[in-house]
């Protein structure tokens, strides 16, 4: 089949590969212009044999909102336009509404698998009618894992995103826990290999992942991460997942805890630790430290 993908940076670029990997025909559009077939949505969408499948795959946001403004304008009643960006679900409903008021279909699809996608394949958690799902069928068997799974229609539009967000918070946890027992081990005088620790784990345990191993690849390449400031940003999804647990009244200790982390890693003199230090030393006179 014939796809147009707007957005041709780290993921996008590798998902284009993959896609011709699988015998379609991807023209592919990006505002820069070494990286692009194309250079404009008019010919990008001129160059599509309808009904057109526009996969767009641009930051979430304003970026995204724009780029569905243009096509919207450009698309004609039976195309489907697929944001496979980090967009919030809530974006998908407004989205797929203003695209159906001119007969043109939508999907929200969240993609998960960052540089080794092209090989290993990418994780699709989508959603949408089974109509428009169906025109983007041979994309997404193109771009997901060899097997049965790693693929998934997760509901209505919008459950694409929020399933990816999910993920993503879930991720967000899983990554403090390897990241607190790295340290804690770090700290003891009595384990003298750490990273032959973490590297023990990658078999037989119940804590065997694929970020494990990821984990042992950083430490083969710098043992105590001396080369690396103590500082994590965060995409947006985990805040939106605490979101949503707040508005269903879901508790999510963890994930909640995870999110914080990373803005305490932002903090080199927290304004906290310094009214804690002072509420101990003024209840118990506990020694405080001076600037």
């Amino acid at each position: 089949m014939e796809l147009g993908l707007v957005g041709l940076g780290k993921m996008g670029g590798n998902m284009r590969e993959r896609i011709r990997r699988a015998g379609h025909t991807v023209l592919g559009y990006d505002r820069n212009a070494d990286l692009a077939d194309v250079h404009s949505l008019e010919e990008l969408v001129g160059k599509l044999s309808g009904p057109r499948v526009v996969w767009v795959m641009v930051p979430a946001g304003e970026p995204t909102q724009t780029t569905i403004d243009q096509l919207a304008e450009l698309l004609e009643p039976g195309d489907v336009v697929v944001d496979g960006g980090n967009s919030r679900w809530t974006d998908d409903e407004k989205h797929a509404a203003e695209l159906a008021a001119k007969g043109i279909g939508f999907v929200d699809c969240g993609v998960s698998g960052g540089v080794w996608g092209l090989e290993n394949g990418y994780a699709l958690m989508y959603g949408g009618d089974a109509e428009n799902v169906a025109k983007v069928q041979p994309v997404f068997d193109a771009l997901k894992p060899e097997g049965d799974f790693g693929a998934v229609h997760a509901g209505k539009v919008g459950a694409g995103h929020f399933a990816k967000m999910v993920h993503n918070g879930i991720e967000y946890a899983m990554m403090q826990a390897y990241a607190e027992g790295w340290e804690l081990l770090e700290k003891v005088d009595s384990v003298t290999d750490v990273r032959e620790v973490f590297r023990s784990w990658q078999e037989g345990t119940v804590i065997r992942s694929w970020l494990l191993d990821l984990a042992v690849n950083a430490l083969d390449e710098d043992e105590h991460l001396e080369g690396l400031r103590g500082y994590a940003q965060d995409s947006g999804e985990g805040r939106w997942t605490v979101e949503a647990a707040i508005d269903n009244a879901v508790p999510l200790p963890a994930i909640t805890a995870s999110l914080f982390a990373r803005f305490a890693s932002r903090q080199e003199d927290s304004p906290q630790m310094k009214m804690i230090a002072a509420l101990r030393n003024q209840f118990g006179g506990h020694a405080v430290e001076k600037k």
